[in-house]
């Protein structure tokens, strides 16, 4: 398993608050993804700035605002199996967000961390 991309990912029900912040703090937005995760619809908006940092801000109807690490990652599957072994659980039963170009889910650490863990698909 080789990590690809590892940056803190914002999930909010208010994201242009957010992303206003970001972009006042010199961020830009550099592309969007619209997607589902079976029971709700989200947005999700990468921004980058200058000095290479990355922020993700996803739009979801939560009760409270979550920041989680988004980890990249060349093999969704060989990852997601790894973290299982180290006691890492999928809060959402095992589903997953599949997208043309991507596929994700949250994994809570038993200490209550969280990734966002992420394959991107090229075609």
């Amino acid at each position: 398993m080789k990590i690809t991309g590892f940056n803190p990912l914002i999930v909010t029900k208010d994201a242009e608050a957010a992303i206003k912040l970001f972009e006042e703090l010199g961020f830009e937005r550099r592309h969007s993804l619209n997607a589902s995760t079976g029971t709700a619809d989200f947005t999700s908006v990468r921004m980058k700035n200058a000095g290479g940092f990355y922020v993700d801000i996803a739009n979801v109807p939560v009760e409270q605002d979550m920041t989680l690490i988004r980890m990249n990652v060349d093999d969704f599957d060989e990852a997601y199996e790894f973290l299982l072994s180290k006691g890492f659980t999928n809060p959402r039963g095992g589903h997953t967000v599949d997208t043309k170009t991507n596929k994700s889910c949250m994994m809570r650490s038993p200490t209550g961390y969280a990734f966002d863990l992420c394959q991107h698909i090229k075609d």
